[in-house]
């Protein structure tokens, strides 16, 4: 069954991650994603390692599947109208150079609508098209800092601390995802493209949710608690006699469960304890009170009482872990592509699934410019001829 979609034409103009990211998921749910990259080494990503398998960086591979490569060199002029007849016959456009640049080089939106007015032009940066801050250049650390979310991650009495993956980007890839299935879905109202603004700031921002409204709240910012969450408890991390495991106790019931379990059901019963709020602001006393009973067994001990109640638990995983565990193979999360140079690659899967339209995780990612000739004659007609007289001419 072909994705959704199937027949979405799709110029990815981005590198590192966000869009790349982005483009990703158009691809695995059916669309044609071209990626134009810079004939010299192309997007930066593909230097970034180690680790590297047969020369092809991993980190790379692991977000670029599902994509055609084209090399166009921008800089002369011939590149230049290449990339304005690929832009003509585009549904979607994806860029994420720093704001401007694309209007130096005559492919701002205004310039691009002109050429396709049904065309969708989606833009992520650091901190957005407009604004004071527009113009810095923003990677995913810098925003990370910025949004807040480092005052809030890591323990009291360490320093702030980054997520242990490159969220702010993830989540501008995603919105951006969002945003252009949005833009199609009003086209077939209007027949008009439109052009999308995607911040990494502003993603970050708008998953502070809780947090914001506890600032907004109080007038005070929250801070740093490590493992702690500042409205449930116990929501958190426990050491157990050769590990550790997370419990989430998300109501007054689970609580209960959560007591009996442990084998000390008088605990749901203190009023000190019996309601969420109490909980929270007896933190002090009920903790400690669970870490000792916690530590007297195992993980896997505490795992199978706690899943046997029906309550909520889970061990922390190593990555070898994770890509091993039953739930996660059997939600197909991990697939394997056949690269032309490297042979199979493990990637993870499309955590979309569709009943009628499913997307599909098959196309490897590609070498650089290994599909130019291909999508040039798909796209414009070119012929093998052509393209030899552009590659001989350095526009390819």
């Amino acid at each position: 069954m072909a994705g959704p979609l199937a027949g979405l034409r799709v110029l990815d103009l981005t590198r590192i991650l966000a869009g790349p990211f982005c483009t990703m998921i158009l691809g695995d749910m059916g669309a044609d994603v071209v990626k134009v990259e810079n004939p010299d080494g192309g997007d930066d990503a593909r230097r970034w390692g180690p680790p590297f398998v047969e020369g092809e960086s991993a980190y790379f591979l692991s977000v670029n599947r599902s994509k055609r490569s084209v090399t166009l060199n921008l800089k002369v002029p011939r590149g230049k109208t290449l990339l304005a007849d690929l832009l003509t016959r585009a549904d979607v456009l994806i860029e994420n150079f720093r704001p401007g640049a694309m209007e130096r080089l005559g492919f701002g939106y205004e310039e691009a609508a002109a050429r396709n007015r049904r065309l969708i032009y989606c833009s992520i940066s650091g901190f957005g098209q407009t604004g004071p801050d527009a113009l810095r250049p923003g990677y995913d650390l810098i925003v990370q800092g910025e949004s807040g979310v480092m005052s809030l991650t890591g323990f009291p009495e360490g320093p702030p601390c980054k997520v242990g993956l490159s969220i702010a980007d993830i989540i501008a890839g995603m919105y951006a995802v969002q945003g252009i299935a949005f833009a199609l879905y009003a086209r077939e109202t209007t027949g008009r493209g439109q052009r999308i603004d995607v911040a990494l700031l502003d993603g970050m921002i708008s998953f502070l949710t809780y947090q914001a409204g506890i600032y907004f709240t109080t007038g005070k910012s929250p801070s740093r608690m490590g493992n702690l969450h500042p409205t449930i408890m116990p929501y958190e991390t426990f050491e157990a006699s050769d590990g550790h495991l997370n419990v989430a106790v998300g109501n007054n019931s689970l609580f209960q469960r959560f007591c009996q379990v442990l084998g000390r059901p008088e605990l749901a019963a203190d009023p000190r304890f019996d309601t969420e709020a109490g909980r929270v602001e007896n933190r002090g006393v009920l903790r400690p009170i669970l870490e000792d009973v916690l530590r007297t067994r195992s993980v896997a001990a505490w795992l199978e009482a706690f899943t046997a109640a029906g309550f909520p638990c889970g061990s922390i995983k190593t990555m070898a872990e994770v890509f091993s565990t039953p739930q996660v193979l059997a939600r197909e999360m991990v697939r394997t592509v056949v690269h032309p140079k490297v042979g199979p690659v493990r990637v993870t899967g499309n955590p979309l699934k569709m009943s009628e339209t499913p997307g599909a995780v098959e196309q490897p990612p590609p070498l650089l410019g290994e599909h130019t000739d291909q999508v040039l004659a798909e796209w414009l007609g070119l012929d093998g001829e052509a393209c030899t007289v552009l590659r001989r001419d350095g526009v390819i």
